[in-house]
């Protein structure tokens, strides 16, 4: 049985759907399998993954409330 290479073009197509779990397996094992030997796409995707972390932790924090209440008085003027 021959050992199938996805590429780096490949891997970037698919980093976001990868990182979602969008994919099948079949395609997500071949994905971490290039990870694992390819230092330049494991960077981008370990780069990618931290900023999708600290936007979604950022999103869980509340706005100071002078922040909160110059959004709402902006919002009543229009």
């Amino acid at each position: 049985m021959t050992e199938s290479w996805i590429s780096c073009e490949e891997v970037v197509e698919s980093l976001f759907e990868y990182l979602d779990r969008e994919l099948d397996n079949h395609t997500s094992v071949e994905i971490e399998r290039h990870l694992e030997r390819c230092h330049d796409c494991f960077s981008r995707a370990e780069f990618e993954r931290r900023l999708r972390e600290r936007i979604a932790d950022s999103g869980q924090q509340q706005a100071p409330e002078q922040l909160r209440r110059r959004i709402r008085d902006m919002l009543e003027r229009f």
